[in-house]
């Protein structure tokens, strides 16, 4: 399965798995007594020190969830442009079954790219449910060139997490579907909202991990 390295001090572990897109990483967030494993990814400009990840990380298991941070294989190894979808597939795959080690249910998750990944890939896997932040539905200013069918097919409960102007797609050009919608107000494709906002940085994150907090607690 690779190494694993242990962070001085923090439950936090570091996880190295062979896949064959290349060697993956798992940062693991143990809860205590926990119920659930939320598997989540980056997207294809960033890595696990996004802003929505790292409050997930930090919320979710006071709640008994517990958050994996997935690093996909291109991003340990150092390149800067994201492969084709097919081989970010191939990665998720690849270090899926370490996942479900601890035994419990696994829900896949990701931002962005991540969030297509785990929607194309949920159901073949026995994903309990998909978490999709920020998830991609067109190209900023190609409405006509939809994602849609990745997110209403992955065959398993979902959650989309959206900000309020993202242009990757803002809620209300979702379509109708079995996925429920939660709005971040006035956050854009990073959950970044303006200065001039009326909620601070801090409140918009506390809208994302409390709807997400509430979905999860209804999987259970």
């Amino acid at each position: 399965m690779g190494a694993v390295s242990r962070t001085a001090g923090t439950a936090q572990t570091t996880e190295s798995i062979g896949t064959d897109a290349g060697e993956a990483r798992i940062t693991w967030l143990p809860a205590k007594g926990a119920r659930l494993v939320l598997a989540v990814s980056h997207g294809a400009g960033g890595g696990i020190e996004a802003r929505d990840l790292r409050a997930l990380a930090a919320v979710l298991p006071g709640r008994r969830v517990t958050v994996a941070l997935v690093e996909q294989p291109w991003r340990v190894a150092g390149r800067k442009l994201a492969p084709a979808p097919r081989t970010l597939d191939t990665g998720w795959r690849g270090l899926w079954p370490a996942l479900t080690v601890p035994g419990l249910p696994v829900v896949a998750g990701g931002r962005s790219a991540g969030a297509r990944v785990a929607c194309r890939t949920a159901a073949e896997l026995g994903a309990r449910a998909v978490l999709a932040l920020s998830f991609p539905l067109h190209p900023p200013g190609k409405p006509e060139k939809s994602r849609a069918d990745e997110l209403l097919g992955t065959g398993v409960p979902a959650l989309v997490v959206q900000g309020g102007r993202d242009p990757f797609g803002r809620p209300e050009e979702f379509p109708a579907g079995e996925h429920e919608l939660a709005e971040v107000p006035y956050a854009d494709h990073g959950f970044a909202v303006p200065k001039k906002a009326p909620l601070t940085q801090d409140q918009a994150m506390e809208v994302l991990t409390g709807a997400v907090g509430v979905w999860l607690d209804g999987l259970s």
